[in-house]
């Protein structure tokens, strides 16, 4: 290692690895990490951290100013970049193309780190064949208010439906609220095959535990856990096994093994803390590679609830309509259908969704920002607010070309008709879009 007052060279993998301002502040508050610290971090588990990124097209997540700092994705590869880098196109839903950077080595990925990129995020497909998927993914996010204690009930679930269609999954901290479920497959199938799965899968686990899990794409709909079966779908990425997510603790997605999950906390897996877990450990998902497994039978689970009328859920909005797919509309906006009296009479005849009352109430790039606009709506709407339940504050993280800004809606289901406010103008209303409510 070579080291001047403002860059440090590492060695690694027979590459020199330049680090610019080394001393930069990442963690400030409840612990205190510099750029350098968490270079060292991802080298100190790197063989971890490359299982599931090697070979796969990685979007950049750069946090540039920190963890503190809201962060912009880089699809597309820095054409400023070593010649021992590798990469390859990808094609989009839109239609668009992006030349990928792909990280086979410790160098590269210490490389990436140094761009700002606290979290990893790949593709679930490798650079050899980039149209059949060899993970399936799935995505537990519990709603507002829901417990860790049943984030990890719903992913014991997740494993015995996996195990009944003969399917390994590897459990791990999404390093925030939720858990994942990764699955490596053979690479035969789509990515809409593969999200038709994970969708099945997503469906019986809610139909095994109701109270706990939903697979319900509108935010307005669910309850409990949410089984995101659109991570499956093509163009999305997550944070995969050893990133470093954006909290004041340094926390970490951390693969465990299925008897850890029952008693696990996430607090315990932080950046000061898993190099050590690591070092005595190993990784809990090193076999992952070596098992993939077929979704012959969750597509045939797929077809049972198609035969039985449960048809497609909704996709992404940048995606095309899909054959089958219900109204791709959240039902607080949708419009109330006409029947015809002839229709209204068939027993097939589906029923009218029951539009939400809900209210945008703050966006803006700036989450904090957004948070206080929810708080001055409450003082200001105070004999509405008294009736919210803890899971009517509607927070999305909205995801634009190439950053994220925070949407705030409050949903009136629990107010009194006569104590809901009319939809003002939000506060702030900053969201990059521009977007107004209809």
């Amino acid at each position: 290692m070579t080291d001047d007052s403002r860059n440090t060279t590492l060695s690694i993998a027979g590459h020199s690895v330049t680090i610019t301002h080394p001393d930069k502040p990442y963690f400030t508050k409840q612990v205190k990490l510099k750029k350098l610290d968490i270079v060292q971090y991802y080298l100190s588990v790197a063989e971890g951290a490359l299982l599931g990124i090697r070979g796969r097209p990685l979007v950049l997540k750069r946090f540039v100013n920190g963890a503190e700092a809201p962060p912009f994705y880089q699809k597309r590869a820095p054409s400023k970049r070593p010649e021992w880098l590798t990469s390859t196109t990808l094609s989009f839903p839109s239609g668009r193309t992006a030349e990928e950077l792909i990280v086979n080595d410790a160098a590269a990925l210490a490389w990436i780190v140094n761009l700002g990129c606290l979290e990893l995020h790949p593709h679930a497909v490798r650079a050899a064949d980039l149209e059949h998927p060899d993970e399936l993914r799935v995505d537990l996010d519990p709603g507002p208010g829901v417990s860790w204690t049943d984030v990890r009930q719903v992913a014991l679930e997740v494993r015995a439906v996996l195990d009944e269609h003969g399917l390994q999954g590897y459990p791990k901290t999404s390093g925030s609220r939720g858990m994942h479920v990764n699955v490596r497959i053979l690479p035969r199938w789509s990515f809409t095959e593969v999200r038709r799965a994970a969708l099945a899968l997503a469906r019986e686990v809610e139909r095994r535990v109701p109270q706990l899990a939903s697979s319900k794409w509108w935010k307005e709909e669910r309850h409990g856990v949410f089984l995101d079966y659109n991570q499956n779908a093509k163009d999305r990425t997550t944070a995969s096994a050893y990133s470093v997510r954006p909290l004041p603790d340094a926390r970490v997605s951390t693969p465990l093994e299925w008897h850890e999950v029952p008693d696990c906390d996430p607090a315990d897996f932080t950046v000061l803390t898993l190099p050590a877990r690591f070092a005595a450990r190993g990784d809990p998902h090193a076999a992952m590679d070596a098992h993939p497994g077929s979704l012959d039978s969750l597509l045939e689970l797929a077809a049972r609830d198609e035969a039985a009328g449960i048809g497609d859920a909704p996709w992404p909005p940048h995606f095309k309509k899909m054959t089958g797919e219900g109204p791709r509309v959240a039902p607080s906006r949708a419009k109330s259908p006409r029947v015809a009296p002839s229709r209204a009479k068939s027993p097939r005849a589906k029923s009218p969704r029951t539009k939400a009352p809900l209210l945008v109430v703050a966006q803006s790039p700036d989450r904090e920002a957004a948070l206080a606009g929810l708080e001055r709506w409450k003082a200001a709407h105070a004999a509405a607010a008294a009736h919210l339940a803890v899971d009517d504050i509607l927070t999305d993280s909205m995801r634009g070309r190439s950053s994220t800004w925070t949407r705030i809606r409050v949903n009136l289901r629990h107010v009194p008709e006569a104590l809901r406010p009319a939809q003002g103008q939000p506060d702030p209303d900053d969201a990059p879009t521009r977007s107004r409510p209809r």
